[in-house]
């Protein structure tokens, strides 16, 4: 390890110790209060763009294990206290450092997490720039936004576990693997497109729901999406997680906002205002929608710690969307019911 730099846009400098890939990226600087699932936070393609910091002060003793890995790899950075180099796992098949060199992302350890949590919290997410010395000019790190964030790719089609019930088509803006996994192992064969397709593809395929993915970046940014998303809301059942959440929110005319520093982690509470439970649920999120923009469809889940739209019930339409994560593979396992009540919507239920 050499001696490197991170570097905040508003002049703010960490001192630590380089490890990974090699660069010196900029990204928009965020924080994760996951205290496990270090692997699935690196593997979500929901980061990509931003540099990501890991609360929790020792990151890598369980090493890499394929199977937990959520998709590509799309960070630009990452900070950590601590990196363990020589992980202790009956499953790990490597360590966290050269798996980062591999996948060509730059990390930086040996700073001090906490502060850089604090300062965010204070003054909102700002961008960073991990370096081996101190630029003299940060306009460009200043400057910076995550761009282009969706992805294209060919379609795939996983099989249902056991008899087929249903075929969902997931659009993919930076889906998570265990999503997938919880639709198949409930009879559920997934055929994932990119998030660039068509309204009038996906309706072609007669599915029998459409599941829009978490992703990154603005929803703004998705004024395309956003349409083909207006076609498919009526037409099927509809299913949309994080960000795909905000777009139904924007296509039936709501608006959505950047939040101060985001939600990233599994401690978020979140309240069922249709009934009297509360879920602990994981996030990964920088915008949210507007709950007093909801014209279409009635707020269904709210954050506890601050009151914004968590879920939105669009019962005419055949439609529900979730701000958290279902799938519960890390941290948080006890929202995976959500997908039963996507199950139930497309049986014909009601929500």
């Amino acid at each position: 390890m050499r001696k490197g730099y991170l570097v905040l846009e508003d002049g703010h400098v960490f001192e630590g110790l380089r490890f990974g890939g090699e660069g010196c990226p900029i990204g928009e600087l965020v924080f994760t209060t996951g205290m496990g699932g270090y692997l699935e936070t690196v593997t979500d393609p929901g980061f990509a763009g931003q540099i990501v910091i890991q609360t929790y002060p020792l990151i890598g003793n369980y090493g890499v294990i394929g199977t937990d890995l959520e998709g590509s790899c799309r960070l630009r950075g990452y900070v950590v206290r601590e990196i363990c180099s020589t992980p202790s796992n009956f499953r790990a098949e490597g360590d966290l450092e050269t798996y980062l060199k591999e996948q060509g992302v730059p990390g930086i350890c040996g700073v001090d997490t906490r502060e850089l949590t604090r300062i965010l919290r204070e003054n909102g997410t700002m961008n960073a720039v991990i370096c081996d010395e101190i630029p003299a000019d940060l306009e460009a790190v200043k400057a910076y936004r995550v761009a282009e964030p969706v992805e294209d790719k060919a379609s795939e089609t996983f099989p249902a576990e056991g008899e087929e019930l249903f075929r969902v088509t997931l659009v993919d803006y930076g889906t998570k693997h265990s999503i997938i996994r919880q639709l198949t192992k409930r009879g559920c064969t997934v055929t994932v497109v990119s998030g660039i397709t068509p309204a009038e593809e996906i309706l072609a395929g007669k599915p029998d729901g459409v599941l829009l993915s978490n992703g990154p970046g603005d929803p703004m940014d998705y004024r395309a999406q956003v349409e083909e998303v207006k076609k498919l809301m009526g037409k099927v059942c509809v299913f949309g997680v994080g960000l795909g959440h905000q777009l139904c929110a924007l296509a039936q005319g709501a608006k959505t906002f950047r939040m101060k520093y985001g939600r990233r982690g599994a401690n978020q509470p979140v309240r069922d205002l249709a009934g009297t439970r509360t879920y602990i649920t994981g996030e990964n999120h920088g915008y949210a929608v507007d709950a007093e923009t909801v014209t279409v469809g009635s707020v269904r889940y709210q954050n506890v710690n601050d009151g914004t739209c968590e879920g939105i019930d669009y019962a005419d339409l055949r439609a529900m969307t979730i701000q958290f994560q279902p799938e519960g593979c890390t941290d948080v396992k006890g929202n995976c019911f959500q997908f039963d009540r996507f199950l139930n919507l497309m049986k014909g239920g009601n929500l």
